[in-house]
């Protein structure tokens, strides 16, 4: 048994409280879901036992099941949040469609809700899944909990089990989404330790196109536990580019879990950036189930102090004449500790298949530690598909090269890493997240001169 279950009599009776309450409840169907996630959490408990367990070999969840977190269904009250501090935290542009979640609920005070405007006549929606689900819920009924499997996640499983709001994007056949859609998740830190369960579907009928932004953030240095699941289905021929920032309190737990379904000659860009929180576990898996279907999934991540980073990326490739490219990047100071696991499926008829993955880590702390593991899974015969890691310090020559142009010892050193992280930054097609992703990371590297020989 890989499973262990562990203590979580708090988590049942705030779910025993939340199926009472009726103003919460919601339809049956979701009682129901909900009763079922339960049932299926209850039975795995959380992966704490490792031996056996390859998807958590490296990563050790026992703190967070030993925890007990809070879970609160009131409203966070208006003004908890400063729509200023928000700009200033995360890129929260006038001009797009900004829904604001605080401590797992939907805030009208600070987003823009487009729900009821024109649009909505041709069946484009992006709305808060308490709402959705309120008046006409078929389309959520229909897809949530189908591609994001509770079977063998017990954090899929928890998360379900209390879905009670979340964000719903839905784009009808030949809709193109004339802004950029930002889905902002934030915990305030009002009651610690505390839990919240973010929920978000996203459906692109034919055709459709879309940018979104997933972002995760607090303002607080606080201790709580954010558990959130995300699922993305793409019709025929739908396009969207999808990025995930994550800037969780350095006291937190954050394990997110994404699932794509993708139909044929659909197309996923996806970028992944990730910093703050004490632990990350980044689940993200993408089903390329429709001939000439693509997807590009990339990542940058920054850890320091004693932080654990574990990014579990998986590209099924099922049907014949689709791409695949995965290329994720870390940069890892202190103590801290990064994890990869990419795999790609290569399926018996998925003939003409094109993959290829790269895991590149930069040490700038002899302590630190990447634990790196790409793999192939090829049972068709007609592919072309590779793989790689490296990790090490920062090279030595092009420090010399710098210093030797007159720049200091720090600035050369920032300026290698910066040109390191921003291969990734680079690709953001959105010019002022791409313009914030920069400001951040230049920041976000260590004030100090650790440049000689990974730090010593």
């Amino acid at each position: 048994m890989t499973q262990a279950v562990t203590r979580f009599g708090n988590y049942l009776a705030d779910f025993q409280a939340l199926q009472r309450d009726s103003a919460a409840a919601g339809p049956a169907w979701l009682r129901d879901l909900r009763d079922l996630a339960w049932a299926k959490f209850a039975a795995l408990g959380f992966p704490t036992a490792r031996r056996g367990n390859e998807k958590w070999k490296y990563t050790n969840v026992a703190p967070l099941a030993k925890s007990s977190f809070a879970y609160s269904r009131e409203l966070a009250p208006d003004g908890a949040l400063e729509a200023g501090w928000l700009r200033n935290a995360a890129p929260l542009e006038k001009n797009w469609t900004n829904l604001v979640f605080v401590d797992g609920s939907y805030s009208r005070e600070l987003s823009n809700d487009v729900s009821g405007g024109p649009e909505a006549a041709l069946g484009y929606r992006v709305a808060s899944l308490a709402a959705v689900m309120g008046n006409d819920g078929r389309a959520v009924e229909q897809h949530l909990a189908r591609h994001a499997s509770m079977d063998e996640d017990a954090f899929t499983a928890l998360n379900t089990a209390f879905v009670r709001d979340g964000a719903f994007v839905h784009l009808p056949d030949g809709c193109a989404a004339a802004l950029p859609i930002h889905l902002l998740f934030v915990t305030t830190g009002r009651v610690q330790p505390g839990v919240t369960f973010p929920r978000t579907l996203v459906l692109l009928g034919r055709h459709a196109s879309a940018t979104i932004v997933e972002s995760y953030f607090s303002p607080t240095l606080g201790h709580y536990f954010t558990d959130a699941v995300t699922e993305i289905v793409l019709a025929e021929g739908a396009e969207v580019d999808h990025y995930r920032l994550l800037r969780e309190s350095p006291g937190s737990f954050h394990v997110g879990t994404s699932r794509v379904h993708q139909s044929e000659e659909s197309s996923l860009f996806s970028a992944t950036f990730e910093t703050g929180a004490a632990m990350v576990r980044n689940d993200f898996k993408v089903l390329l189930d429709g001939p000439g279907s693509r997807c590009t999934l990339n990542g940058l991540y920054l850890t320091s102090d004693n932080q654990h980073i574990d990014n579990l990326i998986s590209i099924d490739h099922a049907k014949p004449l689709t791409t695949s490219r995965l290329s994720y990047k870390g940069i890892l100071d202190g103590k801290s500790r990064a994890v990869f696991g990419g795999q790609v499926l290569v399926r018996k008829d998925a003939q003409k298949t094109d993959a290829h993955q790269t895991d590149r880590n930069l040490l700038l702390s002899k302590d630190a530690e990447v634990d790196s593991k790409p793999s192939l899974l090829i049972y068709a015969d007609d592919v072309k598909c590779g793989h790689g890691a490296t990790a090490g310090h920062i090279d030595e020559n092009a420090l010399f090269y710098l210093r030797s142009r007159g720049l200091d010892l720090e600035t050369a050193g920032r300026m290698l890493v910066h040109a390191f992280a921003g291969e990734i930054i680079e690709t953001v097609k959105l010019q002022p997240l791409r313009d914030f992703l920069s400001g951040f990371f230049l920041n976000a590297i260590p004030a100090k001169s650790f440049f000689r020989g990974g730090g010593q």
